[in-house]
This record gives C-alpha cells, sequence and structure tokens, in this order.
C-alpha cells in the first residue's frame, strides 16, 4: 500500500463504522485501523478482534463492517471474518495461505511452552508430543481452507484426506454476509488441543502456551504464579503526523521469564524480530519505524 492507499483505506473504514452505526470507543477504533493496516499491508495474516462488542453482535457488526468495505474499496478484497469457537478474527486470506505453508514446511520454527509442568518447559515439534502432532493435524487442514499454489497433496493427514472445502467462494466478489464469514470451530474437534495454542500459533507469535484440555487449571496457575516479560512490537505511523511521535502496538505475547532471560537477545526474538522487519520494508510507507520493547509483569490472575 502506498500512502494513498493508506488514506482511502482509513477513509472508507471510517465511512463504513458511520454507514452501519457501529459506534466503537476511540481506544476501539484505533486499534481496528491498526489491525486492518497491518492485514492489508500483509504484516499479518491474522487478527484477534477482542473490542467493539460480545458475540453474536459482534460477528454481526463485523460482517456488516467489511461488507461495506469491499463494496466501497477493493484494498480490502482478500480480508475475511473467521471463527473459531467463541473467537473471532479477521484474516488476509492469500496472507493466511502464505502462514499456514511456512508453518507447515518449517520454514519458521515455533517454540511451545509447556504449561502442564512447573516450571513450564520450553519445547519444540520435534519432542512428537500428542498435542504438537495434533496441532500439525489442525495446521493441515487450515491449509485446505487456505490453499497456497503448489501445496503438496502429501501433507493433508491421512485420515482426513476425504476432507474437502469450496475454495472457490475465496476468489470470488463478495456478495453476501456468508461469504464474509469462515466458521473453522470444527478444526477443533477430535482433539485436546486449546484454543490459546491456535492463538499463539495464528496470531504469528514465536512462542506459543501448550497445554491440553485436561490441564487448563494447571495451565493457569503455573502461569499466573510466574513472572513473565512481555514482548511488543511498535509501530510508528506516517499517515498521521500528530500522533508521529507516538508508538503504535502492532502485537504483543508474553513468555515466562525464567524461559527468556536473554529479553530481545534470545536467538528466537532476533529471529522473530528479523522476520518482521523483512515484511515492514515493504510498506514503509505507513509506518515510518518497527522496534522490539520488552518489559517484566510481576505473577497475576491470568485468564486461558
Amino acid at each position: 500500500m502506498d500512502a494513498a492507499q493508506v488514506e482511502e483505506a482509513l477513509k472508507v473504514l471510517d465511512a463504513s463504522l458511520s454507514y452501519i452505526k457501529w459506534r466503537l470507543k476511540s481506544s476501539a477504533k484505533h486499534r481496528l485501523q491498526i489491525d486492518v493496516l497491518a492485514l492489508c499491508n500483509g504484516m499479518r495474516p491474522v487478527v484477534m478482534i477482542d473490542y467493539g462488542g460480545k458475540m453474536p453482535e459482534l460477528q454481526e457488526r463485523l460482517c456488516a463492517f467489511l461488507e461495506h468495505c469491499q463494496k466501497e474499496s477493493s484494498i480490502f478484497e482478500q480480508l475475511r471474518v473467521m471463527i473459531i469457537e467463541d473467537m473471532i478474527y479477521l484474516i488476509h486470506v492469500k496472507e493466511m495461505a502464505k502462514h499456514v505453508s511456512s508453518s507447515l514446511s518449517s520454514e519458521v520454527e515455533l517454540l511451545f511452552v509447556d504449561l502442564e509442568q512447573d516450571p513450564p518447559k520450553m519445547r519444540t515439534l520435534e519432542d512428537k508430543n500428542l498435542l504438537g502432532m495434533q496441532l500439525i493435524s489442525i495446521q493441515k487442514l487450515f491449509s485446505l481452507y487456505f490453499p497456497l499454489e503448489g501445496v503438496r497433496n502429501d501433507l493433508l493427514p491421512p485420515d482426513r484426506t476425504e476432507f474437502r472445502v469450496d475454495t472457490k467462494s475465496l476468489s470470488e466478489p463478495i456478495n453476501s454476509q456468508s461469504s464474509l464469514l469462515m466458521d473453522l470451530s470444527s478444526c477443533m474437534h477430535d482433539t485436546k488441543v486449546t484454543v490459546p495454542t491456535i492463538n499463539g500459533w495464528l496470531l504469528g507469535y514465536p512462542v506459543v502456551y501448550l497445554f491440553s484440555k485436561d490441564h487448563i487449571g494447571d495451565a493457569i496457575y503455573n502461569l499466573s504464579t510466574k513472572f513473565l516479560r512481555i514482548y511488543k512490537i511498535l509501530v510508528y505511523r506516517k499517515s498521521a503526523p500528530s500522533k508521529g511521535s507516538h508508538p503504535e502496538e502492532l502485537m504483543s505475547f508474553s513468555v515466562p521469564y525464567d524461559l527468556s532471560m536473554r529479553g530481545s537477545n534470545e536467538p528466537w526474538a532476533e529471529m522473530f524480530l528479523g522476520g518482521l522487519q523483512s515484511k515492514w520494508e515493504t510498506c514503509k510507507q505507513t509506518w515510518s519505524c518497527l522496534e522490539m520493547e520488552v518489559s517484566e509483569c510481576y505473577p497475576q490472575a491470568i485468564a486461558l
């Protein structure tokens, strides 16, 4: 997106909110602007919408908002609304396909914090644990919803090869809210993988919390009693001179303090920031700077 497209996107966003009479608080509206720009610029494949209301009203408003945006500008044509159980997201179809493909091909190593143990331990998918294998199975199902050209059939799970998804609608013009909405809750069926784990992977975090549905209580206790490091990715928007000196949070995630002693110098943190900076190079017209901020957080009650 060039500077003119950024301005167009923001104007359409504001006009669409007004058209559907969705009165967001200023903080929520600002968050929506950042999230939509991040999607349209290719900085993020998925954003979680945990502001602006509750389900099912939030789903209805988000679909109406996106439908109007797409009628006004082609900038938004790749965006969809996705639901997984009680969570709702905005996604960029092509960027999601790239994200899923890179996950399955292990282009970017994903680390997991095992919260079923006290103290939590860092794992990789190479540990071949049940949850890790089930997550891979879910990722393979996502590859059917978001196919990348040239994807290999042998990536499909053997017991789900008969599973078919009509991907034609993903490339057709939007003409109804039903074509905007994708409910992928079924991908979680028959697994012990929890929504927080799926969230961590979808939202592009380099470190993801891992625990089964049978150990939610253990996970909450083990995380709530630990010091954490909070990793924030901050950007400075070019198109808003009045806000140019103030950073905007692109995304943030936490890692137990004992598993991130080197802070931003952790190898996975440096690799993660490097990947984001490569993406940022292509959208300097939107954000003039990108940086990582690391802070500490005292133990506190956490809901998973």
